[in-house]
């Protein structure tokens, strides 16, 4: 680094700062904001202050401070924790959301339905990575819920639970999916 008459310098390994005096080729002279004139090898300085003179003439002052202004913060928006904590998806499964009539069907035809639908669901959402997933099956008695049972009990990447009583009451189940990686 090329140091002149007047430029402000700093010492690299100790809290100790000047003015250059002369330049002797690799020693430098300086003298202390103390007043002590003192001489460090080139190596050993920095300059601390640049004069305005010895910056390119082509640079754009304007744009390097735009560059260095912070960012505003984009506001998100707050999720209240009773919401952060919904699942994100839910199956109904009452036979008349899933059909349009149940004229001419059996019991045994309205379950094989509820269960073909909530094992495609479940699919979609460990495709999907989905985490939580409510099941709506109803309170009635108690068919639907033994059957999605034992459809649950037969994965061992999931748990699965009564969902929250203040919102579904007795008539849901949820099921937590447990994620893995994929590799």
């Amino acid at each position: 680094m090329d140091f002149k008459p007047g430029d402000k310098v700093e010492l690299l390994d100790d809290n100790l700062e000047g003015i250059v005096v002369s330049n002797n080729g690799n020693m430098i002279e300086i003298e202390t904001s103390e007043g002590f004139s003192m001489e460090f090898p080139a190596s050993d300085l920095v300059k601390i202050e640049t004069p305005i003179e010895d910056f390119q003439e082509n640079v754009d002052f304007n744009r390097i401070l735009e560059e260095k202004k912070i960012p505003k913060k984009h506001n998100s928006q707050r999720i209240k924790p009773k919401e952060r904590n919904a699942p994100p998806m839910e199956v109904d499964l009452h036979i008349h959301k899933l059909t349009k009539s149940t004229k001419g069907l059996s019991n045994y035809e309205m379950l094989d339905i509820q269960l073909d639908t909530a094992r495609r669901q479940l699919e979609f959402a460990m495709d999907k990575r989905i985490q939580k997933v409510v099941f709506i099956h109803g309170v009635g008695e108690g068919v639907l819920k033994a059957e999605l049972d034992y459809l649950f009990g037969r994965y061992t990447n999931l748990k699965f639970y009564d969902a929250d009583f203040k919102k579904y009451g007795l008539g849901a189940t949820e099921v937590y999916i447990f994620q893995t990686v994929k590799s």
